[in-house]
């Protein structure tokens, strides 16, 4: 009798034992689920906090491409000659934003010329979308550092000094131009926004490099 009381009792202790087992089990399923239901959330959470915030600044991105920007002047682009030449030409404007140009082009990818550009390959760099930003000597240094390094950033444009115009900053696309006071000024990310390879450029697509390069010489490009 005492061996199968002894008996009984060690199956009723491993009955219980195996029970606590199973319930832990049960537990720890139920953790793990909630934690990794929590980290899902989380994600889903965190994922679309990142679309919202994409989006965002695509609207804020394409309203600022459609915004008037303050004190930019236009031309009608239709009457802005686009024939090629060899010879200089004699604009209206200075800077040019457009007219006949040379059949080559200034190489714009980002290019920083530390000496003037021929006018007629710089125009033909606008006709492919470019920005053109140029400066006299009015123009503060520190303005222009940090003009060289957005242009370095930034393909479809360029950057060089013009002496003789009227704003110490000035920037130009096709049929587009705007004098801004620095840098820092607003209308800068504005005019880059919407004028680089923007709906203006009569030539999209067309290449920035292989053109005239800061040694003058190049040519790769006839005809485009």
């Amino acid at each position: 009798m005492a061996n199968r009381s002894t008996t009984a009792d060690r199956r009723a202790r491993i009955e219980e034992m195996r029970r606590a087992e199973q319930a832990r089990e049960r537990r720890n399923r139920i953790l793990t689920i909630g934690i990794s239901a929590v980290v899902v959330l989380g994600l889903v959470g965190f994922g679309g906090w990142v679309i919202n915030k994409e989006n965002n600044k695509q609207e804020q991105q394409e309203a600022a491409a459609k915004a008037p920007i303050k004190d930019e002047k236009s031309w009608d682009a239709k009457k802005l000659g686009r024939n090629h030449v060899q010879t200089p030409v004699k604009y209206d404007m200075n800077p040019p934003v457009g007219g006949d140009h040379n059949p080559v082009w200034q190489n714009c990818n980002g290019d920083v010329y530390d000496k003037p550009v021929n006018d007629t390959n710089a125009v033909h760099s606008l006709e492919h979308g470019a920005v053109w930003v140029t400066y006299n000597k009015k123009a503060a240094q520190g303005d222009l550092e940090k003009l060289k390094a957005k242009v370095k950033k930034t393909p479809y444009s360029l950057m060089s000094p013009i002496d003789n115009q009227s704003g110490a900053i000035m920037l130009s696309a096709w049929g587009k131009q705007v004098t801004v006071d620095g840098a820092d000024d607003p209308r800068v990310d504005a005019f880059f926004t919407k004028y680089v390879a923007g709906p203006q450029t009569p030539e999209p697509g067309a290449a920035c490099t292989g053109g005239v390069g800061a040694d003058g010489q190049g040519g790769a490009g006839m005809g485009q």
